[in-house]
């Protein structure tokens, strides 16, 4: 697949109005995704869990208009209309125009809301654009003839990846791969695709609970974040090591060996702050309760025996992550010593989830 199968054709179906809901999945990636270039293409491969319970419900309501007049849409959060948000939507658009022509032809209502809290510090970007996305491809899907289920998910998460490069890990589940690496057949820098080979039991229903440390805005973007790689004195080293670690982790999701995940998924979660704290200007988005719940973790796990690990997006909250015949006492384990270490004492409770749902409007 190239750029060009994402083109639509011409067709002669047109619609006056009509409305969309999707709902779309945060992820966690397990290897990360950090440093890009041209068109949102990643400079190595990353491969996430698909989260169940976080995730962006996103209603898209289109009536015709003159095209002439240009992108024309209103964004609300929660019933609230959020001008604010319209940049990083028009930014979005003229991104993905040239593949959805339709865009200029019609008004687009989006009414938002995410079932996690607001600057939590979980990737909304990811789940929303995803959500947005697909909406879009609803509409493709109307207008245009003989979209196979493939292509519509293939689109919608080449679409999304425009909007934020890791929402093309959103579209579907369980452990989507992003990003090009030789052992990985489908393997594409254009859009996520289903981890194609058996994953052993052990992963299955694995759990996240995220400890919310900050749920302030981040001090420093994921844009800016990503292009300070480009001169970055450790990157062409970093994009090596993740793509060693994609291969270790097939071998890990074959014989199902829990402390070889653990190792590779800490290791990965350093190496990301490493690299914002070596780039210039540097920047550290850990905070000191963050370290506190790595040292509480790394402290039960080995008094416990447990599998239980630790993983962090570009930010300071924690991925707690487990096998699922640990959910009891993981559980226990946070509420009695890890609680304590959160914003209000919030933390959200999640699992591996199967991808986005199109849902029926009302």
């Amino acid at each position: 697949m190239t750029e060009k199968s994402f083109i639509l054709k011409p067709n002669t179906h047109t619609l006056e109005n009509g409305s969309v809901t999707w709902s779309s999945p945060s992820n966690i990636a397990l290897v990360k995704y950090w440093g890009k270039k041209q068109h949102q293409i990643p400079e190595n491969p990353s491969i996430s869990f698909t989260l169940d319970n976080c995730k962006t419900i996103t209603n898209l309501t289109y009536a015709s208009k003159d095209s002439r007049s240009g992108f024309s849409f209103d964004v609300f959060l929660d019933g609230e209309q959020k001008d604010s948000f319209k940049s990083k939507i028009e930014t979005f658009f003229k991104r993905i125009e040239q593949y959805v022509p339709f865009l200029k032809d019609y008004h687009f209502i989006i009414k938002t809301s995410n079932t996690f809290p607001h600057s939590s510090g979980i990737a909304s970007s990811a789940s929303g654009m995803s959500a947005l996305a697909l909406c879009l491809m609803s509409i493709e899907k109307e207008l245009s003839e003989d979209i196979s289920e493939e292509f519509f998910k293939q689109k919608a998460s080449f679409l999304a990846r425009l909007g934020s490069g890791s929402a093309c890990r959103s579209v579907e589940g369980d452990l989507i791969v992003w990003g090009s690496h030789k052992a990985i057949v489908g393997s594409s820098d254009l859009f996520g695709v289903k981890y194609p080979y058996n994953v052993h039991q052990n992963f299955k229903n694995y759990q996240d609970t995220i400890l919310l440390v900050d749920k302030g805005e981040k001090q420093v973007s994921s844009t800016v974040g990503h292009n300070l790689m480009h001169n970055h004195p450790f990157a062409t080293r970093r994009f090596e090591q993740a793509h060693k670690n994609m291969s270790q982790l097939m071998n890990v999701f074959e014989n199902g060996d829990l402390d070889a995940f653990v190792n590779i998924v800490e290791s990965e979660a350093l190496t990301l702050h490493a690299m914002m704290m070596t780039s210039l200007p540097y920047f550290i988005l850990m905070k000191p309760n963050t370290l506190e719940i790595i040292n509480k973790i790394w402290s039960y796990r080995n008094t416990n025996n447990s599998k239980v690990c630790f993983t962090l997006d570009a930010g300071a909250n924690v991925h707690v992550l487990y096998p699922e015949n640990e959910k009891d006492s993981v559980l226990e384990f946070i509420k009695n010593e890890l609680v304590v270490y959160c914003q209000n004492g919030q933390y959200i409770c999640d699992q591996i989830g199967f991808g986005a749902k199109q849902l029926i409007d009302e």
